[in-house]
């Protein structure tokens, strides 16, 4: 075999390498960008509601009444050391920063919602409520 029968094996690797690189090109380049839908499309998306909107309020609220929460009565808190802690025993009094006949504070998950007094029905303990705290109530609690 002649050597001017031989394909040039530099050539065939340039070939490659320039097809590589067009197609790099062309994927870098940014998209076109689609062409906007006509309003028939759109308005599938966006339909108007129907119906009252009461019966609307009240199928939004009936999605999250069976969300449990976690309530906690609040009687008092106070800071001691470890070593205090350590020491206490069956008997022993925590002083709390609660007054005696002060409300207590009712929290849903951390938040304050309320306060209010302790009763005893039925020798079991229970909760008055003697104030609910505003939604602005709220927020102004938690910017402090």
């Amino acid at each position: 075999m002649s050597d001017e029968n031989k394909p040039d094996p530099n050539i065939d690797i340039a070939d490659d390498w320039a097809s590589a690189l067009a197609a790099q090109t062309a994927a870098s380049q940014p998209a076109a960008a689609p062409a906007p839908e006509p309003a028939a499309a759109t308005s599938k998306v966006f339909q108007p509601l129907s119906g009252d909107a009461k019966e609307v309020a009240k199928t939004d609220i009936d999605m999250i009444l069976d969300i449990p929460v976690q309530m906690t009565a609040e009687l008092g808190r106070t800071r001691i050391t470890i070593k205090n802690l350590l020491q206490l025993a069956q008997g022993s009094v925590v002083e709390l920063d609660g007054l005696a006949g002060e409300p207590m504070d009712v929290l849903i998950n951390g938040y304050l919602i309320a306060q209010g007094e302790v009763v005893v029905v039925n020798d079991k303990f229970g909760i008055r409520l003697t104030d609910i705290i505003t939604p602005s109530e709220r927020i102004h609690k938690l910017n402090r």
